[in-house]
């Protein structure tokens, strides 16, 4: 394994010394699955008491061409994959798909673009800028993810109104070559650490499935339950096999090692939202019932991720409904004009 040392991890200098490793999460995630489970529930209940899901809808507003090689996207121009580009979507072309959500009864809405960063002072992320200010004046959280980000493109868009910046490690430093070469590990740390200066919430969690081990996906959760401060919001994706992508043919990941992960990360990270992220179309009722249980208490909602299919609205308000679990409230207020 590499040392955690030789990883220039996006934290402040006063960040005092780290307090969870991965023999800690090793031993929690082992444990007999019923004891792990019941643990997580107690740090659960402890930190979120109102039974309350985070509902988050997602639009991919630039589809496509993408130059990365991250070998599960379906977006990269490098694999063939049956995905159309699509160009940017203009703020007007934008926000009543952010108003639906919003109807929907969305508090976050999310949009992300296809492409490898931001380059600010063009044309297309100054046009990302305006929509962001658009979302937010709906009283909308506004999430994006554009990719690499600098220092001064996260203060712009913090300007804008984005709330929070999803940047996923996807897996740990050791595999991560297998994934993706086309940048290195230590420049997702970088955008995080930028995000995470300009005063943006930092949404990062990882993909499971893609033939990393579970120790890779412990690794991931050790470096992300030390960052300073830690994620508002762990999104835990599962691989959606994209024909045409070199992990087309992944099996699908064990429901159980996926419930472990959920609980796990909940100890690590009480007081941080855990989503339920892609792949939810291949669980079943139950299972994403153990995943709740476990500590997740978010979702993406509405029944497409940028490209991939995800259950439908009513389908997911159902078995909220069912579980005895409610939409969480927003956290912004809309932003009312003045004279």
């Amino acid at each position: 394994m590499v040392p955690t040392s030789t990883i220039e991890m996006p934290q402040p200098p006063s960040l005092q010394q780290v307090k969870i490793d991965f023999q800690h999460l090793s031993a929690l995630y082992r444990q007999p699955l019923f004891d792990l489970v019941q643990q997580a529930r107690q740090v659960y209940l402890t930190h979120w008491q109102n039974n309350e899901v985070q509902l988050c809808e997602l639009l991919s507003i630039k589809t496509g061409g993408c130059s990365e090689d991250c070998a599960y996207c379906s977006q990269s121009a490098r694999y063939t994959t049956g995905v159309e580009n699509q160009r940017l979507l203009s703020t007007a072309e934008i926000l009543p798909r952010a108003i639906e959500a919003r109807d929907r009864g969305a508090t976050r809405f999310c949009m992300g673009a296809a492409w490898r960063g931001v380059r600010e002072g063009t044309a297309a992320f100054e046009s990302v800028l305006e929509t962001c200010r658009a979302v937010h004046q709906l009283g909308l959280e506004v999430c994006v993810t554009l990719g690499q980000l600098t220092a001064t493109a996260a203060q712009q868009l913090k300007a804008a109104g984005v709330t929070a910046y999803n940047h996923n490690l996807d897996t740990s430093p050791e595999f991560y070559p297998n994934i993706v070469t086309t940048h290195t590990f230590q420049d997702r740390l970088n955008t995080i650490r930028h995000a995470q200066q300009a005063g943006l919430s930092l949404c990062c969690g990882g993909i499971i499935g893609m033939g990393e081990t579970e120790d890779d996906r412990l690794r991931l959760l050790e470096i992300i339950a030390n960052f300073h401060p830690p994620p508002e919001s762990v999104p835990i994706n599962c691989l959606m096999p994209i024909a045409g992508t070199p992990l087309a043919e992944q099996a699908p990941v064990d429901v159980f090692e996926l419930i472990r992960l959920i609980a796990t990360t909940r100890i690590a990270l009480p007081r941080s939202k855990v989503r339920l992220s892609a792949g939810r179309t291949r669980l079943s009722r139950e299972a994403q019932a153990w995943c709740f249980y476990a500590g997740a208490n978010s979702i993406f909602y509405g029944n497409k991720l940028l490209t991939a299919a995800n259950p439908e609205s009513d389908a997911d308000r159902a078995l909220l409904s069912e579980l005895g679990l409610t939409p969480q409230p927003s956290r912004c207020d809309p932003v009312r004009p003045t004279a």
